[in-house]
């Protein structure tokens, strides 16, 4: 489902070059929830927007679903990715003004389309997820659990194959949390979808099926 080989991605600092991402080889099969932990600048986040095609790598191949991504444009990408992927953000990143409907069906806007269909399923997401009573209420209005179950919704609208996640659990108390990232793996496990979680929380990765550190990746690893 997912296979990197010795991408890299690097940023400038004034003169300097910084590289902020190397893996030498990642292989995810389909339907594996995989943990992917690292100490603070390791690349964490910088590899999940690889893999969501959000960042081109500087070098590298990567290939997801069977089609190479690191050779797309940036407008292929960006349509790969709405068809395909589904993206939890730690920060929620949801619309004040909207609904959690109307935030949900956002998802489906620049995925596969706004559908009737696409609409039926958010409404059934949301409702799966304990929101069918708030799903017209805006994100001011609902709390922070609740906030982020309408962001998992959001994942999942498209039916995507794979779902990445960025500490999407950081804003919560742990129990809250719990429940939450439960919530998306039933969902994720009953969709024989593929879970890749950026986490710096050894309670979220060990809910997952594996466990990888971004130190093993490296391909100057000691």
């Amino acid at each position: 489902m997912i296979h990197l080989q010795n991408v890299t991605k690097s940023y400038r600092q004034g003169e300097r070059s910084v590289l902020a991402c190397e893996v030498r080889e990642l292989r995810i099969e389909k339907g594996e929830h995989v943990a992917l932990i690292g100490r603070s600048g390791t690349g964490k986040t910088t590899l999940l927007h690889v893999l969501a095609g959000i960042l081109r790598p500087d070098e590298g191949t990567i290939d997801i679903a069977g089609r190479r991504i690191d050779t797309m444009s940036e407008s292929e990408r960006d349509r790969f990715r709405g068809q395909h992927i589904g993206m939890v953000y730690q920060t929620f990143n949801l619309l004040q003004p909207f609904t959690a409907l109307e935030n949900v069906l956002l998802g489906a806007l620049f995925g596969r389309g706004a559908s009737h269909a696409a609409s039926q399923r958010a409404k059934s997401l949301l409702e799966r997820t304990g929101l069918g009573d708030r799903m017209h209420h805006r994100p001011s209005e609902l709390s922070v659990g609740q906030v982020q179950r309408v962001a998992i919704c959001r994942a999942l609208v498209n039916d995507p194959e794979v779902v990445l996640m960025d500490e999407p659990l950081g804003n919560q108390d742990r129990s809250t949390g719990g429940q939450v990232l439960q919530l998306l793996l039933e969902l994720a496990r009953e969709g024989g979808k593929t879970v890749v979680m950026v986490t710096h929380d050894p309670d979220s990765a060990s809910r997952m099926q594996r466990t990888i550190d971004l130190a093993t990746l490296r391909r100057h690893a000691s």
